[in-house]
């Protein structure tokens, strides 16, 4: 199983500019009406690939489109997760792995999309996507996990950190609506949630990752899909199926992580049947936003050496 290791350091921050070519589009699936974004290989030429990427936990398209800029050889399609962004809560059924990954499932199914298609999760995103390919082996070739959720969060360093957290959500479901979700969207909390993820002294490059998560951050449907969905993302892991990962699998880290640490990527690494594992150094649980530039040469090289089947 080899390590490799990028000490790229993160460019400034630079406004993200894909409209040449990206596309909006709404889709029924499960349901429910996904919006998702399909970017087109730059200049119109035949993609390499095509890259379904995943978004973490109270994140959207938003957040991989750095990751995006970076692989203009690729067709990348994204969608705002149901209850995230601009997608809306599932009409039927929970927000937690299970229900995720059956919308993976119908999402691809929806788009036509085959084998020789790319999975990317990062984050809660990870638990989702492997969660989906253990329980659809060969629907997906090969599989990209970046800052992986390896152990539950309650296991980790932060553990306390995560117990309080658990109970800001839930005590944001259960008081009256408009404390609640007061509660859930303070800025206050958001930026104290920025400030803890992120590890770059860049000063344009902090105000950048601030400037996203207070922007998009709080663009949730209902507190209660949004409690669901966070018991699910300290609870559930890609550990648990790891065993069942029968495809090449891309491990993408961050030295400093917290909250998906080194040494867990490393024991998750060696369980599943077929990895690679990638550091990026001083760069924590935000690789999308701070280190994109290593995570892109690593995703590309990753593709290189593992073609459509």
């Amino acid at each position: 199983m080899p390590t490799k290791r990028s000490t790229t350091p993160a460019p400034s921050p630079l406004a993200v500019d894909l409209a040449a070519r990206v596309g909006v589009h709404v889709l029924a699936v499960s349901g429910t009406a996904v919006h998702y974004w399909d970017y087109a290989s730059v200049d119109g030429r035949t993609p390499t690939r095509t890259v379904v990427m995943v978004h973490g936990f109270r994140g959207d398209h938003h957040g991989l489109e750095r990751v995006v800029e970076l692989l203009p050889d690729y067709r990348i399609i994204m969608a705002d997760l149901p209850g995230f962004g601009a997608s809306p809560a599932f009409a039927h059924g929970k927000h937690d792995i299970p229900g995720y990954a059956a919308f993976m499932d119908d999402f691809l199914k929806a788009l036509a999309l085959g084998p020789d298609t790319v999975l990317l999760g990062h984050s809660f995103g990870s638990i989702i996507v492997s969660h989906f390919v253990a329980n659809n082996p060969g629907r997906v070739h090969p599989l990209i996990l970046v800052n992986p959720i390896a152990s539950p969060a309650l296991e980790g360093p932060k553990g306390i950190m995560t117990k309080l957290a658990v109970f800001y959500y839930w005590a944001a479901a259960k008081l009256p609506g408009t404390l609640g979700n007061a509660l859930l969207r303070n800025k206050l909390i958001v930026h104290l949630m920025s400030v803890t993820m992120a590890k770059t002294r860049d000063k344009d490059l902090l105000a950048f990752i601030h400037g996203q998560h207070h922007a998009y951050f709080s663009d949730f449907a209902n507190r209660d899909m949004l409690l669901e969905a966070f018991q699910a993302s300290v609870s559930g892991t890609v550990r648990e199926v790891a065993q069942r990962l029968a495809l090449p699998t891309l491990l993408i880290a961050g030295e400093r992580d917290e909250i998906a640490t080194l040494p867990t990527q490393r024991t998750l690494a060696k369980l599943l049947p077929d990895a690679e594992l990638v550091v990026i150094d001083n760069v924590g649980h935000l690789i999308h936003y701070e280190t994109p530039e290593p995570a892109a040469a690593a995703i590309i090289d990753f593709l290189e050496r593992h073609p459509a089947p």
